[in-house]
């Protein structure tokens, strides 16, 4: 059971679930209608490749799964920890995720499909930052689990087991972000195009920022 939340778990949480919403309709609305942030769907669809004999459609599926992997392999590199808590360095891995988004909208605008591999490997660095906190697993870029759980908890309390509000709540405020971002991610896009993922980076970058300074004063205070 969750028992308390610092101010940082909560607004990074909504943050980067939001920006996760934004960069999988990008990836679904554009030349490949791809998504990005989860796999399940992308293996379920490697499945059918291989089925069909598309050697060209598998390879690029296994390209955006591994990129996927990649993305998830440098944030253990970079952050050494599957918990959750302040002081490590999601400073250095939100910033390089806000390069690859970068990356990912100059290989996109010139209909290249490598930037998908940029998309899924900055998802992957995401969804692997914030891995867990106080036992429970916390997951940004795609929501089964926390559905899952949710559905759960429910059930527990119909049977009048002691219930988890507070993780209760830390999904909403998950599950709402990427909502939110599948929203703005739709509305860029009919604007913008792939630019509209100049918006995540850019938020990703300023994330980069601000917890720099977070984590000094929290330090030194």
């Amino acid at each position: 059971m969750i028992r308390q939340l610092p101010r940082w778990v909560w607004g990074g949480g909504g943050l980067l679930a939001f920006n996760a919403g934004i960069i999988n309709v990008v990836g679904l609305l554009g030349l490949e209608h791809q998504a990005v942030t989860h796999l399940t769907g992308t293996t379920s669809m490697l499945g059918e490749a291989i089925a069909r004999l598309s050697p060209t459609a598998a390879f690029h599926l296994l390209a955006v799964i591994g990129s996927f992997v990649a993305g998830a392999l440098l944030s253990g590199f970079i952050i050494a920890d599957s918990t959750l808590r302040l002081g490590r360095r999601y400073g250095v891995a939100l910033f390089l995720e806000s390069l690859l988004l970068c990356a990912a909208v100059s290989l996109l605008s010139r209909y290249q499909a490598a930037g998908l591999y940029f998309a899924s490997c900055a998802s992957g660095l995401q969804n692997a930052m914030a891995s867990t906190y106080s036992g429970s697993v916390i997951r940004t870029s795609h929501l089964s689990g926390m559905f899952t759980d949710i559905g759960i908890l429910l059930g527990q309390a119909a049977r009048g087991m002691p219930g988890d509000p507070l993780r209760l709540r830390l999904y909403a405020v998950i599950i709402s972000g990427f909502l939110l971002g599948g929203v703005a991610g739709a509305l860029g896009f009919a604007r913008l195009g792939y630019d509209t993922l100049y918006f995540p980076a850019g938020l990703a970058g300023l994330a980069s920022l601000l917890y720099v300074v977070y984590d000094v004063r929290y330090r030194y205070r």
